[in-house]
Protein backbone atom coordinates (compact mmCIF):
# COMPACT_ATOMS: atom_id res chain seq x y z
CA UNK A 1 0.00 0.00 0.00
CA UNK A 2 1.53 3.21 -1.21
CA UNK A 3 0.80 6.42 1.09
CA UNK A 4 -0.80 9.57 -0.58
CA UNK A 5 -1.72 12.20 1.38
CA UNK A 6 -5.25 13.68 1.63
CA UNK A 7 -4.62 16.87 0.10
CA UNK A 8 -2.59 15.04 -2.93
CA UNK A 9 -5.31 12.03 -3.66
CA UNK A 10 -7.68 15.10 -4.21
CA UNK A 11 -6.12 16.67 -6.76
CA UNK A 12 -5.87 13.17 -8.27
CA UNK A 13 -9.51 13.31 -8.08
CA UNK A 14 -9.50 17.02 -9.63
CA UNK A 15 -7.01 16.25 -11.92
CA UNK A 16 -9.69 13.23 -13.34
CA UNK A 17 -12.54 15.20 -13.17
CA UNK A 18 -10.83 17.63 -15.49
CA UNK A 19 -9.49 14.88 -17.69
CA UNK A 20 -13.12 14.52 -18.54
CA UNK A 21 -13.38 15.24 -22.60
CA UNK A 22 -15.16 19.14 -22.29
CA UNK A 23 -18.31 17.99 -24.12
CA UNK A 24 -19.25 15.65 -21.47
CA UNK A 25 -18.16 17.68 -18.55
CA UNK A 26 -20.87 20.20 -19.97
CA UNK A 27 -23.16 17.65 -19.77
CA UNK A 28 -22.86 17.05 -16.21
CA UNK A 29 -25.85 18.10 -14.09
CA UNK A 30 -26.34 18.59 -10.83
CA UNK A 31 -23.79 16.87 -9.18
CA UNK A 32 -20.79 16.95 -6.87
CA UNK A 33 -17.88 14.96 -6.17
CA UNK A 34 -16.88 14.17 -2.44
CA UNK A 35 -13.47 12.38 -1.51
CA UNK A 36 -13.90 10.14 1.72
CA UNK A 37 -11.53 7.95 3.58
CA UNK A 38 -13.78 4.87 3.66
CA UNK A 39 -16.88 3.22 2.87
CA UNK A 40 -19.24 2.02 5.05
CA UNK A 41 -20.34 -0.71 2.73
CA UNK A 42 -16.99 -2.67 2.66
CA UNK A 43 -14.17 -1.94 0.27
CA UNK A 44 -15.61 0.35 -2.66
CA UNK A 45 -13.69 2.53 -4.55
CA UNK A 46 -16.20 5.09 -5.13
CA UNK A 47 -19.88 5.50 -5.46
CA UNK A 48 -22.48 6.83 -7.60
CA UNK A 49 -25.81 7.99 -5.52
CA UNK A 50 -28.61 9.91 -7.20
CA UNK A 51 -30.62 9.68 -10.51
CA UNK A 52 -28.45 9.08 -14.02
CA UNK A 53 -29.60 12.17 -16.58
CA UNK A 54 -30.99 8.92 -18.54
CA UNK A 55 -33.75 8.82 -16.17
CA UNK A 56 -34.37 12.89 -15.33
CA UNK A 57 -37.17 12.60 -16.98
CA UNK A 58 -38.64 11.15 -13.54
CA UNK A 59 -36.43 13.83 -11.55
CA UNK A 60 -38.63 16.34 -10.72
CA UNK A 61 -38.78 19.66 -8.39
CA UNK A 62 -35.97 20.72 -6.39
CA UNK A 63 -33.53 17.77 -5.55
CA UNK A 64 -30.65 17.25 -3.75
CA UNK A 65 -27.49 17.49 -6.07
CA UNK A 66 -26.03 13.54 -6.90
CA UNK A 67 -23.32 12.47 -4.83
CA UNK A 68 -19.72 11.18 -6.31
CA UNK A 69 -17.81 9.66 -3.64
CA UNK A 70 -14.19 8.63 -3.95
CA UNK A 71 -12.59 6.96 -1.53
CA UNK A 72 -9.10 7.46 -0.40
CA UNK A 73 -8.47 4.24 1.90
CA UNK A 74 -9.53 1.36 -0.54
CA UNK A 75 -7.93 3.28 -3.49
CA UNK A 76 -4.86 3.38 -1.84
CA UNK A 77 -4.84 -0.09 -0.38
CA UNK A 78 -4.58 -1.50 -4.23
CA UNK A 79 -1.57 0.52 -5.39
CA UNK A 80 1.59 0.13 -4.36
CA UNK A 81 3.13 3.79 -6.00
CA UNK A 82 1.52 7.23 -6.99
CA UNK A 83 1.39 5.77 -10.80
CA UNK A 84 -0.64 3.56 -9.60
CA UNK A 85 -3.01 5.52 -7.61
CA UNK A 86 -3.30 8.11 -10.21
CA UNK A 87 -4.01 5.40 -12.73
CA UNK A 88 -7.03 4.04 -10.24
CA UNK A 89 -8.08 7.42 -9.18
CA UNK A 90 -8.65 7.89 -13.11
CA UNK A 91 -10.69 4.81 -13.49
CA UNK A 92 -12.63 5.23 -10.56
CA UNK A 93 -13.52 9.16 -11.62
CA UNK A 94 -14.56 7.85 -15.03
CA UNK A 95 -16.21 4.82 -13.58
CA UNK A 96 -18.70 6.60 -11.47
CA UNK A 97 -19.05 9.58 -14.16
CA UNK A 98 -20.35 7.32 -16.35
CA UNK A 99 -22.89 6.09 -13.99
CA UNK A 100 -24.27 9.77 -13.80
CA UNK A 101 -24.37 9.49 -17.65
CA UNK A 102 -26.53 5.69 -17.53
CA UNK A 103 -23.97 3.55 -17.90
CA UNK A 104 -24.50 0.08 -16.16
CA UNK A 105 -21.42 -1.71 -14.41
CA UNK A 106 -21.98 -4.68 -16.98
CA UNK A 107 -21.24 -1.94 -19.96
CA UNK A 108 -18.60 -0.28 -18.04
CA UNK A 109 -16.95 -3.49 -17.66
CA UNK A 110 -17.20 -4.87 -21.43
CA UNK A 111 -15.63 -1.29 -22.25
CA UNK A 112 -12.67 -1.81 -19.43
CA UNK A 113 -13.98 0.52 -16.86
CA UNK A 114 -14.59 -1.83 -14.15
Amino acid sequence: MVEVPPERFEELVAEALDGIPEELGRLMDNVAVFVEESSTRGNLLGLYEGVPLTHRGEYGGLVMPDRITIFRRPILARCRTESQVVHQVRVTVVHEVAHHFGISDERLHELGWG
